[in-house]
């Protein structure tokens, strides 16, 4: 497997992938190394067989930081178009969790500011430790969003509230973030790994084809009209049904029993 900068990667032999930032001493902030590093890391989980679920946690007391302001980006000066590239930087973060067509469980273990949150709130599910603060926090150091928040923050819960918690930059406490839609669950602190495992685990037992192509459905929520969305819809299911994962399902609903599901 290839070796990461400030990253750690772990697959379990139900095919859960967790991808471990590995920066604790600042609080996994990110630097270009890292930023480099998670986006290789969830483009090879995406196209490796054995991973059916990925999960993105932080190593120490929190998920991410946000920027490391001690280590700037060093953006390029060259020309306009490339200072100006919406895929540089943790913007690649953001189409890498977008591209991977399997489940990507943000395992939120502690604060998430900036960044950070923006890397949260980009992946499929969000779980929760109690203790956890979100925070956008850029109008707090004169800075206005990126890492995509200001595209799934309105997504997850209303542009009114979005535009509340981003203008004011206060913290959502886990409390909160399960009420407004922000956390899928939220979970104790001291079982939150054995719970995040659990809970990835039973999503990895999941029809690969059905997971990834409601993917790509989800994805393009608000940007079609009904009529789009239901051709989509039936375009996709086509394809399900023409997979053996429907016939063990089927198979499995009559025997009783759960199915296992190949992904074929």
């Amino acid at each position: 497997m290839t070796d990461y900068q400030h990253l750690r990667t772990e697959t379990s032999p139900d095919g859960v992938r967790t991808l471990t930032l590995d920066r604790a001493h600042r609080l996994n902030a990110v630097n270009s190394a890292l930023a480099a590093s998670l986006t290789m890391a969830l483009h090879d989980s995406a196209a490796a067989d054995d991973v059916r679920v990925v999960v993105i946690v932080g190593a120490g007391r929190a998920f991410c930081a946000g920027l490391d302001l001690s280590e700037p980006p060093r953006l390029p000066s060259t020309t306009r178009v490339e200072r100006l590239d919406p895929y540089a930087w943790v913007g690649a973060w953001v189409q890498a969790v977008a591209a991977c067509e399997k489940p990507v469980i943000a395992a939120v273990n502690g604060p998430a500011a900036g960044a950070g949150l923006g890397l949260a709130l980009a992946c499929d599910i969000r779980l929760v430790a109690a203790s956890a603060k979100l925070t956008a926090g850029y109008v707090n150091r004169g800075l206005s969003p990126d890492a995509g928040v200001s595209y799934f923050l309105p997504r997850h819960v209303g542009l009114a509230r979005a535009s509340e918690i981003l203008l004011s930059g206060r913290e959502v406490d886990a409390s909160e973030a399960e009420r407004i839609g922000l956390a899928a669950r939220v979970l104790p602190d001291d079982e939150f790994a054995v719970a995040v495992a659990a809970y990835a685990s039973t999503m990895a037992r999941g029809a690969p084809v059905a997971q990834a192509l409601t993917k790509r459905l989800l994805l393009r929520t608000f940007d079609r009209s009904l009529d789009e969305a239901l051709r989509d819809e039936l375009a996709q299911i086509k394809v399900c049904f023409a997979t053996t994962d429907v016939g063990e399902a089927i198979a499995a609903f009559m025997e009783k029993r759960t199915p296992t599901f190949t992904g074929r």
